[in-house]
């Protein structure tokens, strides 16, 4: 049976209603002339039984059934007829961890790439480095301005304090 996609009516007049959105939502025809309703020739499918999919393949994907994972233990515990989906609230840990695993016992997760994953996480991990050292260095430089900058002050006020003492004993004498 060819898969149909079924559009609700005049979908294609109105911008609300077009493929711009994310997903097109049946809404069944209830128009007292509507000729969608009427299932007249020439008018858009509308749904009804006989479109249905098999019962031995509905809800399957690849062939498989799926099964949501959201800890290592539920990623090991998939049999062979059943294929992974990560749960979308996994955190970065669990997910290097999960990943990890996953390449190691060849296991195939539907809605995520061990490899990408991991080769973005060391990316990240040598970018964050990098800003660490220009900001250490940044604040090195800094601190040895700031380190000059008091330094210059100081002898500011001892070539200050030398001068009284100077200008005192001028006036003693």
């Amino acid at each position: 049976m060819k898969n149909r996609k079924f559009l609700r009516r005049d979908w294609q007049k109105r911008i609300r209603l077009s493929n711009r959105r994310k997903k097109l939502r049946w809404r069944k025809p209830k128009g007292r002339h509507n000729q969608m309703r009427l299932k007249r020739a020439g008018y858009a499918p509308v749904v009804s039984i006989g479109y249905g999919t098999r019962k031995a393949t509905r809800n399957l994907i690849h062939g498989k059934k799926p099964v949501i994972a959201s800890n290592l233990n539920e990623l090991l515990a998939v049999k062979a007829d059943e294929i992974p989906i990560l749960s979308s609230t996994l955190g970065a840990k669990k997910k290097i961890e999960i990943a990890k695993k996953a390449i190691e016992k060849k296991i195939k997760i539907l809605n995520f790439n061990p490899e990408k994953f991991l080769a973005d996480i060391e990316k990240k991990k040598e970018e964050n480095k990098k800003a660490e050292e220009e900001e250490k260095k940044k604040k090195e430089k800094h601190a040895v301005k700031e380190k000059k900058k008091t330094e210059a002050k100081e002898e500011k006020k001892e070539e200050a304090k030398e001068e009284k003492v100077d200008e005192k004993k001028k006036e003693n004498k």
